[in-house]
This record gives structure tokens, C-alpha cells and sequence, in this order.
């Protein structure tokens, strides 16, 4: 008996090797606590909201259920330290740090809950960017609550925040040249909301960058190539660049050129303009509120070129493809059916023969 006693007395860093025992079983207890908890009341709970007609709960669920799990982790932490008789002004910072983290980290997962509310009210901006405006509400949101979460946690540890950018001197100029380029690209995104200019989903081109806008966030937008890799540009750069939007346009354009043969005659020519003409102005998919040219403009060097202008009613890119494939094989058939053909480059070379005479 006395040996037990004499082993439960032992001390590590002047802890009795009991009470270290108990901490960590206390420990293991609440992430044993945590895990009943996920697999049995989680399930529960998440099996209730799937019944339920409204989301609402769904998404509470999803805002609470995180935070509450690491909950077990802080109050496990509180009690091992309790048990410990831990007085230290830095532990318990810790613990109101780990506190903190989780109110904010509740609130930022929250807006969750507002999204259909955020997205309603960017309609009063327009339908058609409603989406974009509220993933930058909702962008913008977040990242204050981080902000504000942050600076919680700072003040907690006595930190300044202010003073502190303000001490920094030369550090503190360069985190104001850094903020300069995050606000402009900030402002920039509001002016690419503002004037419209694309939105998610659009067929762009903005420099030498082409392909689909895939997102518009607070200080890029991303843009998805036709290679399919993803080009990020800040949104002070697309602000300050031509972006040609190729979705914005309800018709896509047929300019070509063809070449006949020299020895089609003028009249066979005015026969293919006239069939041409008529092609385009009776097929379904060219638009026939727009300009349709078809003239003879050109003696080429190998071809006498008909020139062909007129506009297919979509803009979508397959659709745009099957008219113009129509319209070409028509066009083939335009062309022999008068008996001309088509030239390519070639070069004819004539030979002059040059009788000398003999002068006596």
C-alpha cells in the first residue's frame, strides 16, 4: 500500500503523476465525447433537416456543425488544464483565442444561411449580373468578418493593431503599396459589375486572353482558356483592358472570298452572283435584317474573286458551324451547276518564238 501511495506522489515538473494521468484520461474523454457526438447526434440531427421541406435547417446544420465538434477539442483542452492547475496568462490566452476562432469561424459560416437573402437583393441591380454581384457581396462580407476576427484576436493579445501597422515604418509602406493594388483591384471589380462588361459563363477575350469567365472575385477574375488551363487576371487589369465579349453578340458573321477560274465567262459570273444572292436571302439561319453583299470585286492573280458578306442568326458556336457548312456546300453546288469552278494558284507561261532573218 505504501509503495502505491509513493507512486501516486511522484511529480513531474512539480505535477503529481495522478493528476497528469486524470488530465490526459479527461482529455481522451472529451474527443471520445466529440466522436459519439458526430457519429450519433450529427446523424440524427442531419437525417431530421433531410425531412424537412425548408433548406434553412439544412443550412444551419452545415454552419454548426464544425464549430461544435472542435468545441469538444477547446473544452477538453480547458479541463486538462484545470485539472493541471495550470495558472499561466498564456494558456488562457490561447483558450480565449481558441473561443474567438470559433464564434467567428460560427458568424462566417452564417452567411451561408443569407445567401438566397444577399442574392435577392442584388437582383434590384440587375437580373443579369445578380449572381455576380451577390458572390461579391458575399466575397466581400467574409472578408470583413475575417478582418474583424483577426483584429479581436490581436487586441485579445494586447496587440495594437493600428500602433502596430503605424511602427512598422518601412514595413508599414510596403503594406500600404500592397493594400494601394488590393483596392484597385477591388474598385476594379466593382466597375466591371457596374458597366456589365461580362459575367460568369461569358465567351471573352481580354488581350491575348481567350475563354470562359469562370468566376469574378474581389481581386481577380478567373478565366478558363479552350486548352482548358485557368488564366487569373487582376481586376484592375481588366478594367483598364478592351475586353471583347463574344456572348454579348446575337449573330455571328460569314466573310469569305472565293476564287473562280479565268475562263469563266461574265456571264456565268452574274448567274453565280444572282443564285448566290438568292442562297442567303432565303435560307432560314442568315439574318435578313443585316447586310448580305455578294459582288465580283476582284481580278486576282490566279482567280476572279467573288466576295461573300452576310450574318447566321446565332451566335452559338456549333449552330454558327452547321449554317456556314450549309451555306458553303450551296455554294459548291452554285458553281458547277453554272459550269464554272473553282482556281487555285497556278501560273501559265507563255513562249513567244522570234523569227530572225538573215540580212544579205
Amino acid at each position: 500500500m505504501d509503495k502505491i501511495v509513493d507512486y501516486i506522489n511522484i511529480t513531474f515538473f512539480e505535477i503529481p503523476l495522478y493528476r497528469i494521468a486524470l488530465a490526459i484520461f479527461v482529455f481522451l474523454l472529451f474527443l471520445f465525447l466529440r466522436k459519439v457526438f458526430t457519429l450519433t447526434l450529427l446523424k440524427m440531427a442531419k437525417r431530421f433537416t433531410e425531412k424537412t421541406k425548408t433548406h434553412f435547417d439544412d443550412k444551419l446544420f452545415s454552419i454548426i456543425k464544425g464549430p461544435v465538434r472542435f468545441s469538444f477539442v477547446i473544452a477538453g483542452f480547458y479541463f486538462f488544464s484545470v485539472i493541471l492547475k495550470i495558472d499561466n496568462a498564456l494558456l488562457y490566452h490561447i483558450i480565449r483565442t481558441l473561443i474567438t476562432f470559433v464564434v467567428f469561424w460560427i458568424i462566417f459560416e452564417a452567411v451561408l444561411v443569407f445567401d438566397e437573402y444577399i442574392y435577392k437583393f442584388s437582383k434590384k441591380f440587375g437580373k443579369d449580373l445578380y449572381k455576380e454581384i451577390g458572390n461579391f457581396l458575399i466575397k466581400s462580407i467574409k472578408a470583413f468578418i475575417v478582418v474583424v476576427g483577426l483584429v479581436a484576436i490581436l487586441q485579445d493579445w494586447g496587440i495594437n493593431v493600428s500602433a502596430f501597422i503605424a511602427s512598422l515604418g518601412i514595413g508599414g509602406l510596403a503594406f500600404a503599396l500592397a493594400a494601394k493594388d488590393t483596392a484597385a483591384n477591388l474598385f476594379g471589380g466593382l466597375t466591371i459589375l457596374a458597366d456589365q462588361s461580362l459575367k460568369i459563363g461569358d465567351w471573352v477575350k481580354v488581350g491575348s486572353v481567350e475563354g470562359t469567365v469562370e468566376d469574378i472575385g474581389l481581386r481577380t477574375t478567373k478565366i478558363r482558356t479552350f486548352e482548358k488551363s485557368l488564366i487569373i487576371l487582376p481586376n484592375q487589369t481588366i478594367a483598364n483592358s478592351p475586353i471583347e465579349n463574344f456572348s454579348r453578340r446575337g449573330q455571328r458573321r460569314i466573310k469569305l472570298r472565293i476564287g473562280l477560274t479565268y475562263d469563266t465567262p461574265g456571264e456565268v459570273i452574274q448567274n453565280i452572283v444572282k443564285d448566290i444572292t438568292k442562297l442567303l436571302s432565303s435560307h432560314p439561319d442568315i439574318a435578313k435584317d443585316q447586310t448580305i453583299l455578294v459582288r465580283f470585286d476582284e481580278f486576282g492573280d490566279s482567280a476572279l474573286g467573288v466576295f461573300i458578306y452576310a450574318f447566321v442568326n446565332s451566335a452559338v458556336w456549333s449552330e454558327y458551324l452547321k449554317t456556314k457548312e450549309d451555306i458553303y456546300l450551296q455554294i459548291m453546288e452554285i458553281v458547277e451547276k453554272n459550269g464554272s469552278s473553282f482556281a487555285f494558284p497556278s501560273q501559265s507561261i507563255y513562249i513567244e518564238k522570234i523569227n530572225n532573218k538573215e540580212h544579205i
